[in-house]
């Protein structure tokens, strides 16, 4: 095998590789999953004085039923 053949073989190898780096979509559930911890954090900053008392009736419900039993 020539040296030129070589260098054609592994200048191949390299560009199959660079194309499956570019292919590769492991990082996409990382930012997938970031994006939707952001979103869960905005409701719950937005929606929080009411899944506080929502909370806080389910908690009184329990105790209540609770003593009854």
């Amino acid at each position: 095998m020539k040296k030129l053949d070589f260098w054609v073989i592994k200048a191949r190898m390299r560009c199959r590789e660079m194309a499956d780096l570019l292919h590769n979509n492991d990082g996409i559930g990382t930012v997938e999953m970031i994006l939707i911890l952001v979103v869960l954090i905005g409701l719950v900053l937005i929606f929080k004085e009411k899944l506080t008392s929502l909370v806080e009736d389910i908690f009184k419900t329990i105790s209540s039923k609770s003593k009854s039993v």
